[in-house]
Protein backbone atom coordinates (compact mmCIF):
# COMPACT_ATOMS: atom_id res chain seq x y z
CA UNK A 1 0.00 0.00 0.00
CA UNK A 2 2.66 2.38 1.09
CA UNK A 3 4.07 1.64 -2.41
CA UNK A 4 1.17 3.27 -4.09
CA UNK A 5 1.12 6.70 -2.49
CA UNK A 6 2.06 9.31 -3.81
CA UNK A 7 5.22 10.69 -2.34
CA UNK A 8 3.42 14.07 -0.55
CA UNK A 9 0.54 11.51 0.46
CA UNK A 10 3.14 9.63 2.18
CA UNK A 11 4.93 13.47 3.61
CA UNK A 12 1.40 13.42 5.13
CA UNK A 13 1.31 9.71 6.29
CA UNK A 14 4.86 10.76 8.21
CA UNK A 15 3.19 13.76 9.57
CA UNK A 16 0.32 12.20 11.02
CA UNK A 17 2.26 9.25 12.69
CA UNK A 18 4.80 11.68 13.96
CA UNK A 19 1.60 13.06 15.80
CA UNK A 20 -0.17 9.95 16.33
CA UNK A 21 3.43 8.96 18.32
CA UNK A 22 3.76 11.86 20.11
CA UNK A 23 0.33 12.00 21.64
CA UNK A 24 0.91 8.43 22.68
CA UNK A 25 3.82 9.71 24.82
CA UNK A 26 7.19 8.67 22.67
CA UNK A 27 10.29 11.12 23.77
CA UNK A 28 9.48 13.74 21.08
CA UNK A 29 13.36 14.26 19.66
CA UNK A 30 13.99 10.51 19.34
CA UNK A 31 10.31 10.14 17.58
CA UNK A 32 11.10 12.81 15.17
CA UNK A 33 14.83 10.92 14.47
CA UNK A 34 13.51 7.63 14.08
CA UNK A 35 10.30 8.79 11.50
CA UNK A 36 13.05 10.74 9.91
CA UNK A 37 14.97 7.59 9.09
CA UNK A 38 12.59 5.61 8.13
CA UNK A 39 10.60 7.33 5.90
CA UNK A 40 14.24 8.80 4.71
CA UNK A 41 15.32 5.51 3.93
CA UNK A 42 11.94 4.76 2.12
CA UNK A 43 12.63 8.35 0.18
CA UNK A 44 16.10 7.60 -0.61
CA UNK A 45 16.06 3.92 -1.57
CA UNK A 46 18.30 3.27 -4.55
CA UNK A 47 18.67 -0.85 -5.01
CA UNK A 48 20.38 -0.29 -8.06
CA UNK A 49 23.41 1.55 -5.94
CA UNK A 50 23.01 -0.17 -2.85
CA UNK A 51 26.10 -2.37 -1.93
CA UNK A 52 24.55 -3.15 1.47
CA UNK A 53 21.78 -2.19 3.73
CA UNK A 54 23.05 0.63 5.18
CA UNK A 55 24.28 1.98 1.54
CA UNK A 56 21.66 4.99 1.99
CA UNK A 57 21.51 8.69 2.13
CA UNK A 58 19.34 8.88 4.72
CA UNK A 59 22.55 8.14 7.11
CA UNK A 60 24.81 10.34 5.90
CA UNK A 61 22.34 13.03 6.20
CA UNK A 62 21.86 12.09 10.11
CA UNK A 63 25.83 12.78 10.02
CA UNK A 64 25.60 15.94 8.77
CA UNK A 65 22.91 17.38 10.87
CA UNK A 66 24.63 16.15 13.52
CA UNK A 67 28.11 17.90 12.82
CA UNK A 68 25.54 21.18 11.51
CA UNK A 69 24.04 20.99 15.21
CA UNK A 70 27.69 21.24 16.80
CA UNK A 71 29.34 23.72 14.49
CA UNK A 72 26.26 26.18 14.74
CA UNK A 73 27.71 29.19 17.07
CA UNK A 74 24.37 30.51 17.82
CA UNK A 75 23.29 27.12 19.75
CA UNK A 76 26.29 27.54 21.52
CA UNK A 77 24.60 30.49 24.25
CA UNK A 78 22.13 27.47 25.00
CA UNK A 79 24.06 25.46 27.46
CA UNK A 80 25.28 29.13 29.15
CA UNK A 81 22.13 30.69 29.62
CA UNK A 82 21.00 27.42 30.92
CA UNK A 83 23.35 27.65 33.69
CA UNK A 84 22.55 31.09 34.52
CA UNK A 85 19.28 30.48 35.09
CA UNK A 86 19.83 27.41 37.00
CA UNK A 87 22.09 28.58 39.06
CA UNK A 88 20.57 31.89 39.95
CA UNK A 89 17.62 29.45 40.43
CA UNK A 90 19.68 27.24 43.00
CA UNK A 91 21.65 30.60 45.14
CA UNK A 92 18.73 31.90 46.64
CA UNK A 93 18.72 34.86 44.35
CA UNK A 94 14.74 34.88 43.06
CA UNK A 95 13.48 34.02 46.89
CA UNK A 96 15.91 37.05 47.91
CA UNK A 97 14.18 39.19 45.16
CA UNK A 98 10.37 37.93 45.59
CA UNK A 99 10.70 39.23 49.46
CA UNK A 100 12.57 42.44 48.22
CA UNK A 101 9.83 43.78 45.73
CA UNK A 102 7.20 42.40 47.80
CA UNK A 103 8.06 44.62 50.63
CA UNK A 104 8.40 47.30 48.12
CA UNK A 105 4.84 47.16 46.50
CA UNK A 106 2.58 46.78 49.78
CA UNK A 107 0.67 49.78 49.25
CA UNK A 108 -0.42 47.96 45.80
CA UNK A 109 -3.29 45.96 45.46
CA UNK A 110 -2.50 42.85 44.93
CA UNK A 111 0.63 43.70 45.83
CA UNK A 112 1.95 39.68 46.20
CA UNK A 113 0.22 39.37 43.49
CA UNK A 114 2.46 41.98 41.32
CA UNK A 115 5.51 41.11 43.59
CA UNK A 116 5.66 38.09 41.58
CA UNK A 117 5.08 39.02 37.90
CA UNK A 118 7.84 41.58 38.49
CA UNK A 119 9.84 38.68 39.97
CA UNK A 120 8.87 36.46 37.29
CA UNK A 121 9.65 38.97 34.58
CA UNK A 122 12.83 39.85 36.00
CA UNK A 123 13.99 36.00 36.20
CA UNK A 124 12.90 35.13 32.80
CA UNK A 125 15.81 37.55 31.82
CA UNK A 126 17.87 35.27 33.51
CA UNK A 127 16.53 31.96 31.94
CA UNK A 128 13.96 30.36 29.73
CA UNK A 129 13.54 27.68 31.34
CA UNK A 130 9.93 27.61 31.98
CA UNK A 131 9.80 24.71 34.22
CA UNK A 132 11.85 26.48 36.50
CA UNK A 133 10.53 29.51 37.16
CA UNK A 134 6.86 27.83 37.56
CA UNK A 135 8.52 25.46 40.11
CA UNK A 136 10.73 27.98 41.74
CA UNK A 137 7.44 30.30 41.77
CA UNK A 138 4.70 27.57 43.07
CA UNK A 139 7.28 26.63 46.05
CA UNK A 140 8.13 30.51 46.65
CA UNK A 141 5.10 32.74 45.80
CA UNK A 142 2.12 30.81 45.64
CA UNK A 143 2.44 29.43 49.30
CA UNK A 144 2.83 32.91 50.44
CA UNK A 145 -0.01 34.63 48.54
CA UNK A 146 -2.23 31.47 50.14
CA UNK A 147 -1.12 32.12 53.34
CA UNK A 148 -2.32 35.37 53.00
CA UNK A 149 -5.36 34.87 52.20
CA UNK A 150 -5.02 35.02 48.00
CA UNK A 151 -7.97 33.49 46.76
CA UNK A 152 -5.96 30.27 45.12
CA UNK A 153 -7.43 30.18 41.70
CA UNK A 154 -6.18 33.69 41.25
CA UNK A 155 -2.72 33.14 42.46
CA UNK A 156 -2.44 29.96 40.68
CA UNK A 157 -3.04 32.07 37.27
CA UNK A 158 -0.42 34.37 38.65
CA UNK A 159 2.28 32.03 38.84
CA UNK A 160 1.26 29.87 35.73
CA UNK A 161 1.06 33.02 33.47
CA UNK A 162 3.94 35.07 34.97
CA UNK A 163 6.29 32.02 34.78
CA UNK A 164 5.54 31.32 30.86
CA UNK A 165 7.55 34.67 30.31
CA UNK A 166 10.70 33.52 30.34
CA UNK A 167 9.44 32.31 26.31
CA UNK A 168 9.39 35.64 25.22
CA UNK A 169 11.45 37.80 27.37
CA UNK A 170 14.89 37.93 26.19
CA UNK A 171 17.35 35.85 26.70
CA UNK A 172 14.53 33.41 25.68
CA UNK A 173 15.98 29.97 24.62
CA UNK A 174 13.21 29.57 22.45
CA UNK A 175 14.35 32.92 20.50
CA UNK A 176 17.80 31.39 20.24
CA UNK A 177 15.68 28.12 18.49
CA UNK A 178 13.69 30.10 16.41
CA UNK A 179 16.16 32.32 15.10
CA UNK A 180 18.37 29.01 13.93
CA UNK A 181 15.38 27.06 12.36
CA UNK A 182 14.43 30.54 10.33
CA UNK A 183 17.91 32.08 9.82
CA UNK A 184 17.13 35.07 11.40
CA UNK A 185 19.62 37.82 13.46
CA UNK A 186 18.87 36.24 17.34
CA UNK A 187 20.05 40.24 18.01
CA UNK A 188 17.06 41.53 16.44
CA UNK A 189 14.88 38.65 17.89
CA UNK A 190 15.80 39.71 21.30
CA UNK A 191 15.49 43.20 20.34
CA UNK A 192 11.86 42.58 18.50
CA UNK A 193 10.74 41.17 21.41
CA UNK A 194 11.62 43.22 24.88
CA UNK A 195 8.42 45.67 24.23
CA UNK A 196 5.92 42.71 23.47
CA UNK A 197 7.36 40.88 26.72
CA UNK A 198 7.17 43.88 28.84
CA UNK A 199 3.49 44.78 27.31
CA UNK A 200 2.47 41.01 28.37
CA UNK A 201 4.46 41.94 31.53
CA UNK A 202 2.04 44.89 31.79
CA UNK A 203 -1.12 43.67 30.67
CA UNK A 204 -0.93 40.97 33.56
CA UNK A 205 -0.18 43.41 36.55
CA UNK A 206 -2.94 45.52 34.92
CA UNK A 207 -5.05 42.96 35.40
CA UNK A 208 -4.33 41.30 38.86
CA UNK A 209 -4.43 44.76 39.89
CA UNK A 210 -7.90 45.94 38.41
CA UNK A 211 -9.28 42.35 39.83
CA UNK A 212 -7.93 43.61 43.50
CA UNK A 213 -9.84 46.60 43.32
CA UNK A 214 -13.27 45.16 41.39
CA UNK A 215 -13.22 42.08 44.34
CA UNK A 216 -10.60 42.95 47.18
CA UNK A 217 -11.36 39.47 49.46
CA UNK A 218 -9.04 37.62 46.90
CA UNK A 219 -6.20 39.52 47.44
CA UNK A 220 -6.41 41.15 50.92
CA UNK A 221 -3.63 43.97 51.41
CA UNK A 222 -1.15 42.88 53.91
CA UNK A 223 -1.53 44.03 57.53
CA UNK A 224 0.49 46.74 58.88
CA UNK A 225 2.43 45.03 61.51
CA UNK A 226 3.87 42.73 58.63
CA UNK A 227 5.38 45.73 56.79
CA UNK A 228 8.85 46.51 58.02
CA UNK A 229 10.11 50.10 58.34
CA UNK A 230 11.47 51.77 54.95
CA UNK A 231 14.76 52.25 56.12
CA UNK A 232 14.54 47.73 55.26
CA UNK A 233 12.69 48.45 53.12
CA UNK A 234 15.15 50.05 51.07
CA UNK A 235 17.75 48.24 52.19
CA UNK A 236 16.00 44.79 50.82
CA UNK A 237 15.86 46.59 47.44
CA UNK A 238 19.24 47.76 46.98
CA UNK A 239 20.81 43.92 48.09
CA UNK A 240 18.91 41.68 46.51
CA UNK A 241 17.36 43.90 43.03
CA UNK A 242 20.45 45.83 42.05
CA UNK A 243 22.70 42.92 41.51
CA UNK A 244 20.32 40.96 39.78
CA UNK A 245 19.59 43.97 37.49
CA UNK A 246 22.85 44.39 37.10
CA UNK A 247 23.66 41.26 35.76
CA UNK A 248 20.55 41.59 33.62
CA UNK A 249 21.74 45.18 32.14
CA UNK A 250 25.12 43.31 31.70
CA UNK A 251 23.98 40.24 29.43
CA UNK A 252 21.24 42.16 27.44
CA UNK A 253 22.82 45.22 27.45
CA UNK A 254 25.67 43.65 25.80
CA UNK A 255 23.72 41.93 23.14
CA UNK A 256 20.81 44.59 22.39
CA UNK A 257 24.36 47.47 22.55
CA UNK A 258 25.98 45.22 19.65
CA UNK A 259 28.80 44.59 21.81
CA UNK A 260 28.57 41.25 21.81
CA UNK A 261 27.11 37.70 20.30
CA UNK A 262 24.50 36.03 22.63
CA UNK A 263 26.78 33.39 23.18
CA UNK A 264 29.42 35.54 24.40
CA UNK A 265 27.03 37.62 26.41
CA UNK A 266 25.39 34.50 28.05
CA UNK A 267 29.28 33.36 28.91
CA UNK A 268 29.36 36.70 31.11
CA UNK A 269 26.16 35.63 32.57
CA UNK A 270 27.16 32.67 33.31
CA UNK A 271 30.12 34.20 35.28
CA UNK A 272 28.26 37.12 37.07
CA UNK A 273 25.52 33.99 38.36
CA UNK A 274 28.56 32.67 39.69
CA UNK A 275 29.82 35.88 40.97
CA UNK A 276 26.40 36.69 42.56
CA UNK A 277 25.81 33.26 44.07
CA UNK A 278 29.17 34.08 45.64
CA UNK A 279 28.16 37.36 46.74
CA UNK A 280 25.59 36.24 48.07
CA UNK A 281 27.02 33.44 50.18
CA UNK A 282 24.49 30.90 48.88
CA UNK A 283 27.05 29.46 46.50
CA UNK A 284 27.49 25.28 47.39
CA UNK A 285 29.24 23.04 46.02
CA UNK A 286 25.63 20.87 45.77
CA UNK A 287 24.14 23.45 43.69
CA UNK A 288 26.97 23.88 41.00
CA UNK A 289 26.82 20.29 40.70
CA UNK A 290 23.30 20.58 40.52
CA UNK A 291 23.56 23.32 38.16
CA UNK A 292 26.19 21.94 35.84
CA UNK A 293 23.76 18.19 35.21
CA UNK A 294 20.46 19.89 34.27
CA UNK A 295 22.45 22.03 32.20
CA UNK A 296 23.60 19.26 30.16
CA UNK A 297 20.81 17.07 30.64
CA UNK A 298 18.28 20.03 29.15
CA UNK A 299 21.30 21.16 26.48
CA UNK A 300 21.31 17.20 25.59
CA UNK A 301 17.51 17.31 24.99
CA UNK A 302 17.47 20.39 22.72
CA UNK A 303 20.46 19.17 20.66
CA UNK A 304 18.90 15.95 19.85
CA UNK A 305 15.62 17.92 19.20
CA UNK A 306 17.81 19.49 16.53
CA UNK A 307 18.93 16.63 14.86
CA UNK A 308 15.37 15.02 14.63
CA UNK A 309 14.13 17.76 13.30
CA UNK A 310 16.18 18.59 10.88
CA UNK A 311 16.49 14.81 10.12
CA UNK A 312 12.48 14.88 9.90
CA UNK A 313 11.95 18.19 7.87
CA UNK A 314 14.63 17.51 5.24
CA UNK A 315 13.01 14.08 4.44
CA UNK A 316 9.56 15.64 4.86
CA UNK A 317 10.36 18.52 1.96
CA UNK A 318 12.08 15.79 -0.10
CA UNK A 319 8.50 13.90 -0.54
CA UNK A 320 6.58 17.46 -1.10
CA UNK A 321 5.44 17.94 2.43
CA UNK A 322 5.93 21.97 2.22
CA UNK A 323 4.64 21.93 -1.14
CA UNK A 324 1.33 20.53 -0.17
CA UNK A 325 0.88 23.19 2.48
CA UNK A 326 2.15 25.90 -0.11
CA UNK A 327 -0.29 25.00 -2.56
CA UNK A 328 -2.88 25.01 0.19
CA UNK A 329 -2.51 28.28 0.87
CA UNK A 330 -2.32 29.53 -2.36
CA UNK A 331 -5.68 28.07 -3.30
CA UNK A 332 -7.29 30.07 -0.66
CA UNK A 333 -6.42 33.50 -2.70
CA UNK A 334 -6.09 35.11 1.13
CA UNK A 335 -5.25 38.33 1.96
CA UNK A 336 -2.30 38.74 5.02
CA UNK A 337 -4.30 39.45 7.69
CA UNK A 338 -6.47 36.00 7.00
CA UNK A 339 -3.00 34.32 6.19
CA UNK A 340 -1.89 36.07 9.41
CA UNK A 341 -5.22 34.51 11.43
CA UNK A 342 -5.09 31.30 10.15
CA UNK A 343 -1.61 30.39 11.20
CA UNK A 344 -2.01 31.90 14.71
CA UNK A 345 -4.90 29.57 15.04
CA UNK A 346 -3.43 26.55 13.89
CA UNK A 347 -0.51 27.16 16.14
CA UNK A 348 -3.11 28.07 19.33
CA UNK A 349 -5.31 24.52 18.25
CA UNK A 350 -1.82 22.85 18.78
CA UNK A 351 -0.99 24.06 21.91
CA UNK A 352 -3.75 22.21 23.29
CA UNK A 353 -1.73 18.73 22.44
CA UNK A 354 1.83 20.12 21.70
CA UNK A 355 4.24 21.85 23.45
CA UNK A 356 6.36 24.57 21.99
CA UNK A 357 9.17 22.93 21.06
CA UNK A 358 7.11 20.37 19.04
CA UNK A 359 5.23 23.53 17.35
CA UNK A 360 8.20 25.73 16.64
CA UNK A 361 10.61 22.98 15.14
CA UNK A 362 8.29 20.98 12.86
CA UNK A 363 5.46 23.58 12.07
CA UNK A 364 6.71 26.81 12.03
CA UNK A 365 8.93 26.11 9.13
CA UNK A 366 5.63 25.00 7.06
CA UNK A 367 4.48 29.03 7.38
CA UNK A 368 8.17 30.46 6.67
CA UNK A 369 8.13 29.96 2.84
CA UNK A 370 4.77 31.56 2.63
CA UNK A 371 6.24 34.95 4.12
CA UNK A 372 7.17 37.02 1.11
CA UNK A 373 4.13 35.69 -0.66
CA UNK A 374 2.39 37.26 1.54
CA UNK A 375 4.53 40.56 2.87
CA UNK A 376 5.05 39.32 6.50
CA UNK A 377 8.01 40.60 8.01
CA UNK A 378 9.39 37.87 9.64
CA UNK A 379 10.98 39.10 12.84
CA UNK A 380 6.59 40.63 12.79
CA UNK A 381 5.75 36.89 12.55
CA UNK A 382 8.31 35.03 14.88
CA UNK A 383 6.72 37.90 17.99
CA UNK A 384 3.17 36.82 16.98
CA UNK A 385 4.65 33.14 17.25
CA UNK A 386 6.47 33.97 20.41
CA UNK A 387 3.64 35.42 22.21
CA UNK A 388 0.99 32.51 20.98
CA UNK A 389 3.52 29.46 22.43
CA UNK A 390 2.38 31.30 25.53
CA UNK A 391 -0.67 29.44 25.30
CA UNK A 392 0.68 25.87 24.90
CA UNK A 393 1.85 26.66 28.23
CA UNK A 394 -1.61 27.64 29.02
CA UNK A 395 -3.80 25.59 27.48
CA UNK A 396 -5.61 22.87 28.58
CA UNK A 397 -5.52 19.82 28.57
CA UNK A 398 -1.86 19.57 27.94
CA UNK A 399 -1.42 23.27 30.11
CA UNK A 400 2.37 22.39 31.34
CA UNK A 401 3.07 25.30 33.64
CA UNK A 402 -0.13 23.96 35.26
CA UNK A 403 1.37 20.21 35.78
CA UNK A 404 4.64 21.86 37.03
CA UNK A 405 2.67 23.72 39.83
CA UNK A 406 0.26 20.67 40.60
CA UNK A 407 3.75 18.89 41.00
CA UNK A 408 5.14 20.97 43.52
CA UNK A 409 1.71 21.96 45.39
CA UNK A 410 -0.28 18.79 44.98
CA UNK A 411 -1.96 18.51 47.91
CA UNK A 412 -3.15 21.99 47.62
CA UNK A 413 -4.94 22.97 44.98
CA UNK A 414 -7.08 21.08 42.45
CA UNK A 415 -5.92 20.75 38.77
CA UNK A 416 -9.34 22.07 37.67
CA UNK A 417 -8.85 25.32 39.94
CA UNK A 418 -5.43 25.99 38.51
CA UNK A 419 -7.19 25.63 34.94
CA UNK A 420 -9.91 28.44 35.98
CA UNK A 421 -7.10 30.71 37.06
CA UNK A 422 -5.33 30.73 33.84
CA UNK A 423 -8.27 30.98 31.91
CA UNK A 424 -8.17 35.21 32.12
CA UNK A 425 -4.61 34.94 31.31
CA UNK A 426 -4.95 33.18 28.31
CA UNK A 427 -7.21 35.95 26.59
CA UNK A 428 -4.68 38.51 28.12
CA UNK A 429 -2.17 37.03 25.51
CA UNK A 430 -4.46 36.60 22.66
CA UNK A 431 -5.20 40.86 23.46
CA UNK A 432 -1.79 41.51 23.34
CA UNK A 433 -1.36 39.72 20.01
CA UNK A 434 -4.46 42.02 18.85
CA UNK A 435 -2.53 44.95 20.06
CA UNK A 436 0.91 43.88 18.28
CA UNK A 437 -0.79 42.95 14.88
CA UNK A 438 -2.16 46.98 15.02
CA UNK A 439 0.65 48.44 16.16
CA UNK A 440 3.57 46.53 14.26
CA UNK A 441 6.21 48.86 15.57
CA UNK A 442 6.07 47.09 18.96
CA UNK A 443 8.40 44.36 17.32
CA UNK A 444 9.58 46.23 14.84
CA UNK A 445 10.77 49.89 16.13
CA UNK A 446 13.75 48.80 18.69
CA UNK A 447 15.43 46.37 16.31
CA UNK A 448 15.90 48.89 13.26
CA UNK A 449 17.02 51.94 16.15
CA UNK A 450 19.29 49.79 17.66
CA UNK A 451 20.77 47.97 14.53
CA UNK A 452 19.64 49.70 11.00
CA UNK A 453 16.79 48.30 8.65
CA UNK A 454 17.37 45.07 7.60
Amino acid sequence: MLFSLTNPQIALLMMGLFLFMVLLGFPIAFTLLAMGVAFGYFAYFDWTKMDSIFDNRIFDLVVQNTYSVMDNHVLTAVPLFLFMGYLVERAGIVAKLFYAIRLASHKLPASMAVAALVTCTLFSTATGIIGAVVTLMGLLAWPAMVKAGYDKKFASGIICAGGCLGILIPPSIMLIVYAVIAQLSPLRLFAAAMLPGLLLAGLYIIYAITLAIMKPEIAPKPKAEEIPPRAVIIREVLVSFLPLFGLIILVLGTILGGFATPAEAAGVGAFGSLVMAYFYKTLTWKSFKESVFLTAKTSAMIMWLFIGSWTFASVFSYLGGHEVFEHFFNGLQLETWQFLLITQIIIFLLGWPLEWTEILIIFVPIFLPLLAQFGVDPYMFAMLIALNLQTSFLTPPMAMSAYYLKGVQSKNVELMDIFKGIMPFLGIVILAMVIMYNFPGLALWLPVALFGPA
